[in-house]
């Protein structure tokens, strides 16, 4: 009798095991598919993030009203790309 009950007990710790191995495996699974998705979303915000830019960049050349507010953001953003070039034009002279 005790024996028959430490058998179930070993079937049981058996099966226990491998669902474990099971549920862990399907974890990283789900980590990893987690992990790409998160990729492709900041990879989208940066692509909106640009088209907004793009967007805010043909409305200063239309001579659309802008707000205040982009217009700041644009006026830093053109800066922070002149102060780019001006670096790799150095660079690249050196």
């Amino acid at each position: 009798m005790i024996h028959e009950e430490l058998q179930k007990l070993e079937k049981l710790a058996v099966q226990v095991s491998k669902k474990l191995e099971s549920v862990a495996a399907e974890n990283e699974l789900l980590k990893a598919r987690l992990s790409q998705l998160e990729h492709g979303i900041q990879e989208k915000e940066q692509e909106i993030h640009h088209f907004k830019n793009k967007i805010k960049i043909s409305n200063i050349v239309d001579n659309r009203p802008v707000n205040p507010e982009d217009a700041t953001e644009m006026s830093d953003l053109i800066n922070n790309y002149i102060q780019e070039i001006d670096h790799l034009i150095t660079y690249l002279s050196e």
